[in-house]
């Protein structure tokens, strides 16, 4: 403390100074919510399009720092900022075409989620074998965001950002859930190898215990992976098939809406007519059938013979079935649906988005939302019902499966797929109105992560791109640009077996749970007894 001069005629006053000490001590303080927020972006980075994995372990490693020890109102808030680093660069695709109120809406609400986590983990962060205990907690918040609310948002699951990871193997094994539980707790093992290193540097010794679990941690994941490499496989069990997939492109921006939804049905028929002359002219394969993308026809072939018309000629231009992407109304209601149209027989099949998008194709609390902002029920006039039943196109001598865009999100939306007989599995998209945005690439890795987990081809036609084809062990063999109209023909192997992840199902996420909330009862039950001894 020091002494300054006022003015004449006044006397001294002692001031209270800053000193180096003190403004340090305050950036301490600031120092894990720093750290905190930081690690989320570091998470957020290892996702798609880029292809840094691994940087998924030491944000965690991070996180698991940060929270050790902490008291559940320093934990929520720590989360919170994590969460708020990940997701609000994650998803800030979602406030392209409607401005940036729902994007941070969204990410907001989410990362709420991981401040729960956040608080989870740090009760556990002492009991023995925590990385254990932390990791399924991870796996049980994403169980919730993957069902709550409006039947959930599974989008930022840690297992969608390792589809060029080495741990990608443990998909087949145990499908998403035991994929992530490893990336995460691999990340938690590492900070407890870490810190047992600085400790046995500080005090010259380590408890055995300890140093066990975090070489555990770290070994048993990698292993697993390892070992899970066996269930990985992209040979043909049902002999092969020659699958096209069509990308017609998207009209430049300004055309009336009606005249745009003409517009992108007509680029898809005439790009499937481009390459049938290709066939005819032997620079293409004959292909056994034609994958379109989701809303490439979004005027109602059953209701408009003009579109009818479109589509039969480009079908009989192909000579093979089309999976056509359409709007349908039926009965006063709206569905988004995939339809099977034979160039003889015309439409046979048909199969109904039934995991339909929140705010996109229906609209929550209407009546609520409508008070609130008017501007958002005139987007969505009309909700989207359901569908109730899978889908599983026959197509040629294959059996296709169809999950519909914001559906590979979910895990029983792909799985019922296949349990149902899909050979193959088609993930018809449109990406168009997000731009160039990283969502194609986030939504091209989950289908990737799927192609593993059940040991299928995954097609993914998009109206405007990245369209791909992804074989059973998730590798990319042929992709397209983004705003390009172009067509992928390739011969694919056809599956049949079921992976473990594919006969398990839901178990291993509940299995999961279950443990996190083993851990928090043991962490609850350690505090009580601390409380009483004092």
């Amino acid at each position: 403390m020091t002494v300054t001069a006022t003015s004449v005629g006044q006397p001294d006053r002692l001031e209270p100074q800053a000193t180096p000490v003190s403004r340090r001590a305050r950036l301490l303080r600031l120092l894990p919510a720093a750290v905190a927020a930081l690690s989320g972006v570091l998470l957020y980075v290892s996702f798609p399009p880029r292809t840094l994995w691994w940087l998924a372990l030491p944000a965690f490693a991070c996180f698991g720092w940060v929270l050790r020890g902490r008291s559940w109102k320093a934990a929520l808030g720590l989360g919170y900022l994590f969460g708020l680093g990940f997701l609000l660069p994650l998803l800030v695709w979602t406030g392209v075409e409607v401005g940036p109120g729902p994007w941070l809406a969204l990410a907001a609400i989410e990362a709420v989620f991981i401040a729960l986590v956040g608080v989870g983990v740090a009760k556990v962060s002492e009991l023995p074998a925590w990385p254990l205990w932390a990791a399924a907690l991870w796996i049980a918040g994403e169980a919730a965001r993957a069902r709550v609310p409006f039947r959930g948002f599974p989008w930022g699951k840690i297992a969608f950002g390792q589809a060029d990871g080495v741990l990608l193997p443990l998909a087949a094994l145990g499908g998403t859930p035991v994929l992530g539980f490893a990336v995460v707790l691999a990340g938690f093992g590492l900070y407890e190898a870490v810190r047992l290193v600085l400790e046995r540097r500080r005090t010259g010794e380590v408890r055995r215990s300890a140093a066990v679990v975090a070489l555990l941690s770290l070994a048993v994941p990698f292993g697993a992976a390892l070992a899970a490499r066996t269930l990985v496989s992209d040979k043909a069990e049902d002999g092969t098939a020659t699958v096209a997939v069509i990308q017609g492109n998207v009209p430049r921006l300004g055309l009336e809406f009606n005249a745009q939804r003409r517009a992108v049905l007509d680029y898809h028929a005439r790009e499937t007519e481009r390459l049938a002359a290709e066939v005819k002219a032997g620079k293409a394969a004959q292909p056994d059938f034609v994958l379109w993308p989701e809303n490439s026809s979004d005027i109602d072939p059953f209701a408009y013979a003009d579109a009818a018309a479109v589509i039969d000629k480009a079908a009989k231009a192909i000579g093979a079935p089309i999976s056509v992407g359409g709007v349908v109304e039926r009965d006063g209601k709206l569905y988004n649906e995939q339809i099977l149209w034979d160039p003889v027989k015309g439409p046979t099949q048909t199969y109904d988005k039934r995991q339909i998008q929140p705010f996109g194709e229906y609209l929550p609390l209407r009546s609520l939302i409508g008070a609130i902002n008017g501007d958002w029920t005139s987007m969505v006039r009309q909700d989207f019902s359901r569908g109730t039943k899978p889908g599983v196109f026959d197509m040629d001598d294959a059996k296709v499966g169809l999950v519909t865009c914001y559906e590979a999100a979910f895990d029983w939306a792909v799985r019922s797929e296949v349990t149902d007989g899909a050979q193959l599995i088609s993930v018809p998209s449109n990406n168009a109105t997000f731009d160039r945005s990283e969502m194609t690439y986030q939504q091209l890795a989950m289908s990737r992560v799927r192609a593993v987990e059940h040991s299928r081809t995954v097609t993914v036609p998009v109206t405007s791109g990245v369209s791909a084809i992804i074989m059973p062990d998730g590798k990319i063999t042929q992709k397209t640009g983004m705003f390009v109209a172009d067509s992928l023909v390739q011969k694919v192997p056809l599956r049949s077996s079921e992976t473990p992840a594919t006969r398990l199902g839901i178990l291993p996420e509940i299995a999961l749970v279950l443990v996190a909330a083993g851990g928090l009862g043991w962490a609850a039950a350690v505090g009580v007894r601390a409380r009483r001894s004092v």
